[in-house]
């Protein structure tokens, strides 16, 4: 391949796509410059969002290359007062994300915008000095997935044929046990996977496009660990391994799995009645980020530790009493709750689920 970098120029019929070198999300980062014409559109990657810019901490504990994230703050910072001057406000900007991505916090559903539009909008491009720029952009920013820094690696190195990796899956038919030890990602609907679930799953449900199975399978299970994926059923097989190979983790997978009417190892249901007359009797154990607990605490005793984080700091979550999980709706809490469910063979832990509306 050839480069592409600042000041790089080409020219496919009567556009002529430019290279201007945007760092701060990445040292590497650029905005691909349109024109054809008096037309111009700005391809910003994940440097420009709509309202927002990208997240510049990511590569501080990401891949081979890093970089600090102050450092990146500033140089976002330089690329935010200088890099767009001269380009016009009718420039349509096309970022690579929307809102619900983890590489910024405060972006917009709308997938396109105008340069006059952010400007005018976007609190990056306010005046302000250096020292608040950074100040603000490191402020709550969303958890790192560990898949992140493994991504890193895998794209600046190549990905492997993605059809042959998904193609090497193996399927397993109507599965009873596996090997002891290995982790199980079950993505079926809690109320299924309560019912029956193999030793050892975590219950990272992906029943549609608005489960955000990809973040959270990436932010749960590490590269390179070896998992199961359970399935409701044999149609749901190319949709997943799509989903598993868009943060690259399908060379992980052992096998996918469909499971056996013989499967027993059920969850015990949240009895809500019993729980708001007895909360004491309780260990709840809240699982949302760390700035959502800050804006609004729910239950005043609850031990609070983020889901990513949960597998590694089970130890703090105490086994005296029995254990009621909660996020903010009712999905992470799904996933909490296993997790638990597996370092806990004698303590009972339960699953509030959307029964958390009813305190919120």
């Amino acid at each position: 391949h050839q480069g592409f970098d600042d000041g790089d120029s080409l020219s496919m019929g009567n556009v002529t796509f430019k290279a201007i070198n945007t760092p701060g999300h990445s040292p590497d980062s650029i905005t691909i410059v349109a024109e054809d014409g008096k037309k111009t559109a700005l391809f910003t990657g994940d440097t420009l969002f709509i309202g927002d810019v990208g997240r510049p901490d990511l590569r501080e504990k990401a891949g081979n290359m890093t970089a600090k994230r102050v450092d990146l703050a500033k140089k976002m910072y330089h690329t935010m007062q200088n890099k767009y001057n001269g380009l016009p406000d009718d420039a349509i900007v096309y970022p690579a994300h929307g809102a619900g991505s983890l590489c910024g916090k405060n972006m917009s559903t709308d997938s396109s915008s105008t340069l006059g539009q952010e400007r005018k909008f976007n609190w990056a491009f306010r005046e302000q000095t250096e020292e608040q720029f950074v100040e603000t952009i490191l402020k709550d920013q969303p958890f790192i997935p560990h898949y992140f820094g493994f991504n890193v690696d895998v794209n600046k190195n190549g990905a492997e044929n993605v059809q042959r990796t998904k193609a090497a899956v193996k399927l397993h038919l109507c599965v009873e046990n596996i090997e002891n030890g290995l982790t199980v990602v079950d993505s079926r609907d809690g109320d299924a996977y309560k019912k029956g679930h193999l030793p050892n799953s975590i219950n990272i449900m992906a029943r549609g496009e608005n489960d955000k199975y990809e973040t959270w399978l990436g932010a749960i299970i590490k590269p390179e660990e070896p998992f199961y994926l359970v399935v409701e059923n044999v149609k749901e097989i190319g949709e997943l391994l799509e989903r598993t190979a868009k943060i690259g983790y399908e060379k992980q997978l052992k096998g996918v799995i469909t499971l056996s009417h013989k499967v027993s190892q059920g969850s015990d249901d949240f009895d809500l009645k019993d729980f708001k007359k007895h909360k004491d009797q309780y260990t709840i154990v809240d699982i949302r980020n760390t700035s959502e607990v800050a804006e609004k605490r729910i239950f005043e005793n609850a031990i609070e530790i983020p889901l990513n984080e949960l597998r590694e700091r089970a130890e703090e979550v105490p086994g005296d009493k029995p254990i009621v999980v909660h996020c903010a709706g009712g999905y992470r809490s799904s996933a909490g709750s296993s997790i638990l469910e597996n370092k806990f063979k004698t303590t009972k832990v339960y699953d509030m689920s959307d029964d958390i509306k009813k305190f919120s």
